[in-house]
């Protein structure tokens, strides 16, 4: 009997060949997966700047809080290890008590001036008149202004002899000297909150006025059938929808006006006899005036923990109250 061998039959030469499926079972070349690689591609930039220009610059300050680092290590190289005698050296110094004071003042003051002159601009401009869009820009400018300018000009409006308000106040018969707004112990604090309040405010209410615009009109039309206007439709409407813009405006606030610089530099830097001293502006001093790089990256290591901390506990507790 003849054998006959089953010989499979030949595949043409122009098949396709499947691409292998992953352990998953999906291909390798799906285009879901190209849509991932694609995030992916954005991703990786935005990340690596975020880690060399953030994440570096933290983590060596943090270390270099722990180490004696001058003048002479940018040619030694040397940096010995001192444990935590920087923090003892900054939190035991006599300017310290000072600067904290400064510093709470400062952003407390800041914060209720431009939180609350924000939110009532940005409920005035809830209603439409001629020209509103036009001051809703001009608002902006403050905003807009270079800090190291918007120094500058506040500095030879609170000038004591020629200053512009001096002038002003003068002129009107409100003053009799020439209150040294820049230069005096009790006025120079005051003064410096009052320009950063200035600088803050454009910021406040353009987020505080894009939260006012998703409030629909439907529930104040409500709220007015039930006899709920003025000030009750604010506080029984508008408040409680506007509180998770809020929250957002506050943290931001606080964490930006706690390192506030420029401003204190351009104005004062930090005098008269520390009347204007905060933790941000002592670390640039300690860092950049007496080249003690180890006690200011300590200092600045004491401002961003505060920073964190308080960011933290102000977002627990309004999760709490959310409930």
């Amino acid at each position: 009997m003849a054998e006959f061998a089953t010989v499979a039959p030949a595949r043409p030469p122009d098949a396709a060949v499947p691409p292998p499926p992953s352990p998953s079972g999906e291909p390798l070349w799906s285009p879901r997966r190209r849509e991932r690689l694609l995030q992916l591609g954005f991703l990786v930039p935005a990340v690596a700047y975020l880690l060399l220009f953030f994440g570096y610059p933290v983590v060596q300050n943090a270390v270099m809080g722990f180490q004696e680092y001058t003048t002479r290590t940018f040619y030694t190289g040397e940096a010995p290890w001192v444990g935590l005698d920087n923090y003892t050296a900054v939190l035991t110094s006599p300017v310290f008590d000072q600067a904290l004071l400064n510093t709470v003042l400062f952003t407390v003051g800041s914060i209720v001036g431009q939180f609350g002159i924000g939110l009532a601009i940005a409920v005035f401009f809830q209603r439409r008149f001629p020209l509103s869009g036009l001051l809703r820009s001009l608002l902006l400018l403050p905003w807009l202004i270079p800090l190291i300018v918007s120094g500058a000009v506040w500095r030879w409006i609170l000038d004591q002899d020629n200053g512009a308000l001096n002038r002003f106040l003068g002129g009107l018969g409100l003053v009799g000297e020439n209150p040294g707004w820049l230069t005096s112990t009790s006025l120079a604090l005051i003064a410096v909150i009052a320009v950063n309040i200035w600088i803050g405010i454009p910021f406040n209410t353009t987020i505080l006025y894009g939260g006012l615009q998703d409030i629909p009109g439907e529930l104040y039309e409500a709220a007015a059938l039930d006899g709920a206007t003025g000030w009750r439709a604010f506080r029984h409407v508008t408040w409680p929808l506007l509180r998770p813009v809020v929250n957002v405006v506050l943290v931001l606030g606080v964490v930006y006006t706690i390192k506030v610089l420029d401003i204190i530099l351009g104005l004062t830097g930090g005098g008269p006899a520390n009347a204007t001293q905060t933790i941000a502006t002592q670390s640039y001093h300690l860092s950049f005036q007496e080249f003690r790089f180890g006690e200011g990256a300590a200092l600045g290591n004491v401002l961003i923990l505060t920073s964190l901390v308080f960011a933290l506990l102000y977002l627990r507790a309004n999760r709490q109250v959310s409930r």
